[in-house]
């Protein structure tokens, strides 16, 4: 089973089997707080899955983890930060890989699962990044391994600009406001099953974090 997390908007925390079955799904809504309550969500989704699949009520057993799938973005500095430092410390703990998944590929591959016999259409997942600025990335149907097909982003463009970027890209606009821990989890199955990297280490930011560190002391005579 995996363990998602995703704070890239709010707080997500969940868990999933190979085959997609979800066992916990726990969130915050609230865009700031990642840091208070990381921690219980983390407890509550594992006390969940403790008792077998959403809406059992099987006697508690160990929940045997493999991985831990992190959103890496885009989002925020210090929102991203939390929950790739909390599923990077879970998986120490454990000692269980972690998984980097781009948190707009979970974000593709739950519209894409909503309507699976859908004729595909190209889509951009447009998120908030504040500043009046939005993230997106566009995306054209669905791979063989179950992954979405990621065309062009993660980017940033001005809010009165997007209509117009994606009009030209040949994209429909999905405005996406939670990142599911499901879809995370979900993707990162996938993409272990296919034996593929779909991420980078490294979070994506997009925009660098406002406090940035000194540079030291000025050099006498400089």
């Amino acid at each position: 089973m995996i363990l998602g997390i995703d704070t890239s908007l709010g707080t997500a925390v969940a868990v999933v089997d190979g085959d997609g079955v979800v066992f916990a799904d726990r969130a915050s809504e609230n865009p700031l707080g990642h840091a208070e309550v990381i921690g219980d969500l983390l407890a509550a989704a594992l006390g969940d899955a403790a008792h077998g699949p959403l809406g059992a009520t099987a006697p508690a057993a160990r929940v045997e983890l493999t991985h831990v799938a992190a959103g890496m973005g885009p989002g925020p500095f210090t929102g991203l930060r939390v929950g790739i430092a909390a599923a990077r410390a879970f998986a120490t703990g454990r000692g269980i890989p972690v998984v980097p998944v781009p948190s707009h590929d979970a974000a593709a591959l739950g519209i894409l699962l909503a309507d699976p016999f859908a004729d595909p259409e190209r889509f951009a997942v447009v998120t908030d990044a504040r500043r009046r600025e939005f993230a997106y990335t566009i995306y054209d149907g669905i791979d063989d391994d179950g992954l979405p097909i990621r065309v062009a982003g993660a980017a940033l463009t001005p809010r009165d600009d997007i209509d117009a970027v994606l009009a030209t890209a040949g994209a429909v606009r999905r405005d996406v406001t939670a990142i599911s821990a499901a879809m995370v989890a979900l993707v990162a199955a996938r993409a272990v099953a296919a034996g593929r990297e779909i991420a980078a280490a490294e979070p994506l930011y997009l925009r660098a974090p406002d406090v940035t560190m000194p540079k030291g002391p000025k050099k006498v005579g400089a």
